[in-house]
């Protein structure tokens, strides 16, 4: 099979690879449909590389060159003897983390018995930790990382479920911790009465349309995003106003709307190092602050130091994975499948670049990404 694989730092060869094979309990996949995330960018450019050996250390791509590709959708064209519940032919998404009942482990770990299977002590992912991923023509996954679509579901969409999924993950885990402030409490002087979303990326923009579109949230909505197209399409999913943080004071205009207050809810979906230095100045005391965005490469560790005497709740949860249905299936692509397919939420207008080639992939990480009208670049197969 012919797949792009990552042989040294920012270099993609597309090359032609065994063909996997399939256990029992496993399906074979024919990739539809592969979003390129900023996680694939960094591990391209060499800023991470997340495939460790038995002591921790990163393994050299030149040693083990990586098929990357996480957020994958595709058709199932073989099922192992074991798997009764797909037939080929059918359309899913896929969980790219592998966790204990991925494994069929008899016995859970401690993080997938309380619904934290993103934690799984046994934990890898495909195109991530050196799993071959999803930028290639086939991929075998266990047939529970298969999530069927039930509808005429656009492939590109439907591999913006994983991304979808995180950002539900990370606000399940905002909704369980105990934070001062919360969005919807019933005691008013304890309720989120204003949130601000640095950066409007993709993830920002799905942390928007999941606010509004499915926690119901009514209050103020605040984007601070230095590019154009994404600050008007932030609006669009009805965030009441996005900045440019290079042609404004943020920390006035944020203390402006909301009254001097500050907010209670700062979402930092930027990975930009920059905006550490403002927190203090946005938040209110014991606010809660979520750390999504990643990247922050250079920053002062001191830049906390203002933040910290502010009592914030710092919560940094990665993945999507959590809690399993019956089937097995994970709880949160379910769930954020589900919203894509009823409209909840609106996919299409976040893809603004479509390749159609796995020889494509290497100019859309080199300099697409980069681009001031790209949003989010999907590879269709």
């Amino acid at each position: 099979m012919r797949a792009s694989v990552l042989v040294d730092r920012a270099r993609l060869e597309v090359l032609d690879v065994p063909c996997p094979q399939i256990v029992p309990h496993e399906v074979l996949l024919s990739v539809s449909a592969v979003g390129l995330c900023g996680t694939d960018a960094h591990i391209f450019a060499g800023h991470a590389n997340y495939n460790m050996d038995e002591r921790g250390q990163p393994i050299p791509l030149t040693v083990q060159p990586q098929i990357l590709g996480h957020e994958i959708s595709g058709r199932v064209t073989k099922v192992g003897s074991e798997v009764h519940d797909l037939r080929v032919g059918d359309h899913v998404v896929v969980d790219q983390g592998l966790n204990c009942r991925s494994l069929q482990r008899d016995a859970l770990c401690e993080y997938c018995r309380t619904g934290d299977s993103h934690q799984c002590e046994f934990y890898s992912e495909h195109g991530i930790t050196g799993l071959s991923g999803g930028l290639a023509e086939f991929i075998a996954i266990p047939s529970v990382n298969a999530v069927p679509v039930r509808s005429m579901l656009d492939a590109a969409e439907a591999a913006l479920v994983e991304p979808l999924a995180c950002i539900i993950h990370s606000s399940n885990v905002v909704a369980n911790a105990e934070t001062r402030y919360s969005i919807n409490a019933s005691d008013a002087s304890q309720r989120v009465r204003s949130i601000l979303i640095c950066g409007a990326g993709p993830a920002g923009l799905l942390f928007i349309q999941y606010l509004r579109g499915a926690l119901g949230y009514d209050g103020l909505l605040l984007v601070s995003e230095p590019n154009e197209k994404k600050r008007r399409l932030a609006e669009s999913f009805c965030a009441d106003e996005a900045f440019d943080p290079n042609a404004c004071d943020l920390i006035e205009a944020v203390s402006e709307h909301t009254g001097g207050r500050g907010v209670e809810y700062l979402i930092e979906a930027s990975g930009a190092g920059t905006v550490f230095h403002a927190i203090p100045g946005l938040v209110r005391k014991q606010a809660t602050i979520l750390l999504y965005g990643h990247g922050h490469a250079g920053v002062d560790l001191s830049v906390l130091n203002n933040v910290m005497f502010k009592e914030p709740t710092l919560i940094t949860p990665v993945g999507a994975s959590g809690d399993f249905r019956a089937d097995g299936r994970p709880s949160v692509y379910i769930h954020a499948l589900d919203l894509i397919e009823r409209g909840r939420i609106e996919i299409a207008s976040i893809i603004t670049h479509r390749y159609t080639s796995l020889d494509e992939v290497q100019g859309a990480l080199e300099n697409d990404i980069y681009a001031q009208d790209y949003i989010k670049g999907v590879v269709e197969l």
